[in-house]
């Protein structure tokens, strides 16, 4: 093809990760034509598995997200957000049952494309149930024993699985901070599922409207504030480093972002449409630890306050004075 149109700048594939071998063949365009591709995939495990050449030095590498609040603008709804997710699809299908049957139909799909006919686990049906287990701890600290008991496996195959979901970009983990690389990776995790409606899918809970003021509509907005400061930041190419902190008695950081040459940002996220002091004694004094910090509450309050040494924001506004 490139032979006979010698003015073709760009080659788009799209699911590169079902013929890995391609990629030899690119690397050989870009070097001796000097040809642009743009490559889409949603498995860095097939691609890895299949050793296929991953074009080191030669490519950048670009993760397409579920649609932001700014990219939605006016069309974004928060409660839409947190029970259906943001995926681009959802846009088409307005009625909640076509989204309840769409989001049903993308779990059901990634267990019959990206596990059962790619054979990455020896056995199905551990896995379907660690999927609706691991979805039902979504944005919770990880206890791989107990969701091995849970699903009839061990912990070590628990992990591979949540490594599965991580290599198909399902969802990623947010590791517990210290000051020290070496600790930090010794406590266990949180695991995020990659959307809000993917998650409540494989969990079973889309029959389930998501109530202000609950503990659910907490978590899930807890859980959507930090999608989206990831989400973001990815797409800014900043280079932070993201964690949580809890302590032995159950106080809590929801995110810490370490930024070079800036404070390490300590941010509690909460539903509330009025921020009050006594919902963040705990946090400040955690906070008030940290060197070099400062400590923000993103909430539902439209109306920005200072309550000691936190600065009070809507999340919205969080995003932009992060610059994101």
């Amino acid at each position: 093809m490139l032979e006979s149109q010698p003015q073709l700048e760009w080659v788009i594939i799209d699911e590169i990760q079902k013929l890995p071998r391609l990629l030899d063949t690119v690397h050989q365009l870009i070097e001796s034509r000097k040809a642009k591709f743009a490559l889409s995939g949603s498995s860095a495990r097939k691609l890895k598995r299949g050793a296929a050449n991953l074009l080191a030095g030669r490519a950048f590498v670009y993760h397409l997200h579920p649609l932001t609040s700014s990219e939605l603008g006016p069309r974004f709804d928060l409660s839409d957000a947190l029970n259906w997710g943001t995926l681009p699809k959802l846009l088409e299908l307005p009625d909640p049952s076509d989204r309840k049957e769409y989001l049903r139909a993308y779990a059901l799909t990634y267990l019959k494309e990206e596990i059962q006919l790619e054979q990455v686990v020896r056995k199905l049906d551990p896995f379907r149930s660690f999927l609706e287990i691991a979805a039902q701890s979504n944005a919770r600290i990880l206890n791989y024993r107990k969701v091995g008991l849970d699903v009839g496996v061990n912990t070590l195959t628990v992990q591979s699985y949540f490594s599965i979901l991580e290599d198909t970009l399902l969802g990623f983990h947010l590791p517990p901070y210290h000051r020290s690389i070496r600790k930090r990776q010794r406590a266990n995790p949180k695991f995020y599922f990659f959307d809000s409606g993917v998650a409540r899918a494989l969990a079973g809970t889309l029959e389930s409207p998501l109530v202000p003021g609950t503990s659910a509509y907490g978590i899930a907005f807890e859980q959507w504030v930090i999608l989206e400061i990831r989400r973001l930041a990815d797409y800014a190419r900043k280079d932070w480093r993201f964690s949580y902190l809890r302590t032995k008695d159950d106080a809590e950081i929801d995110l810490i972002i370490e930024r070079s040459g800036q404070k390490t940002l300590c941010i509690e996220i909460k539903s509330t449409g009025t921020v009050r002091p006594d919902q963040l004694s705990s946090f400040i004094r955690l906070s008030r630890d940290f060197p070099n910090s400062e400590a923000w509450c993103l909430s539902l309050d439209p109306h920005r306050k200072k309550i000691e040494d936190v600065t009070c924001l809507h999340w919205m506004d969080g995003l932009r004075e992060l610059g994101l």
